[in-house]
């Protein structure tokens, strides 16, 4: 399962209408399950699609302080795998036949990119409503435990009273968004190097 946190001004709903709005048309149907702060967007091939395998796939989105979780689930792709598979053994019986199933040959070849596609579609609309994998600005502040003064990000000590603020200031994995500490080598979501 991939996850990214996208922090900023962005809802689980605005994202879902998204999705389906690219997605629900042709051979795939898009469908919102849940509500509010936790929705689930199940995408997969329309029953007696004209052509190519079935597939799903299942996008859950949730609030989190600050932005949004989105998770993919792992692709449902044997029935373009049995597809391509059929159109194989057809051909190797009948080259003629790859005429007949050229539909289904593109069709499956697009399935098979669905998981891209959708993450495309997430970028594009979160970064359509300003929402980044940087942190947020209440997230980019250090309050100081003496007197409660939010300072930068950055700075060694308070701006008003001049007490250390510590070393666990936090930072945003560029790749995923998650927020980690500014002394790890590996993001522990995604495995990328910071």
């Amino acid at each position: 399962m991939d996850q990214r946190i996208f922090h900023g001004d962005i809802t689980p709903n605005d994202l879902a209408q998204a999705l389906v709005a690219e997605f629900n048309h042709g051979n795939l149907r898009a469908q919102i399950l849940g509500q509010s702060d936790n929705i689930a967007v199940q995408i997969g091939t329309r029953p007696g699609a004209a052509s190519g395998g079935q597939i799903a796939l299942a996008v859950t989105i949730q609030k989190v302080a600050d932005g949004i979780l989105v998770q993919i689930g792992q692709q449902d792709w044997l029935g373009t795998a049995a597809s391509l598979g059929q159109t194989t053994i057809a051909a190797l019986m009948n080259p003629w036949t790859l005429l007949g199933r050229l539909d289904d040959i593109a069709q499956d070849v697009e399935n098979l990119q669905l998981t891209e596609k959708v993450w495309q579609v997430i970028d594009e609309a979160t970064r359509a409503a300003g929402a980044t994998h940087q942190l947020s600005a209440r997230l980019s502040r250090m309050v100081c435990e003496y007197c409660g003064t939010a300072n930068p990000v950055g700075e060694g000590s308070c701006i008003a009273c001049g007490a250390p603020l510590g070393r666990s200031q936090p930072i945003a994995c560029p790749n995923c968004g998650f927020v980690v500490n500014p002394g790890e080598a590996k993001c522990p979501n995604c495995g990328r190097l910071l």
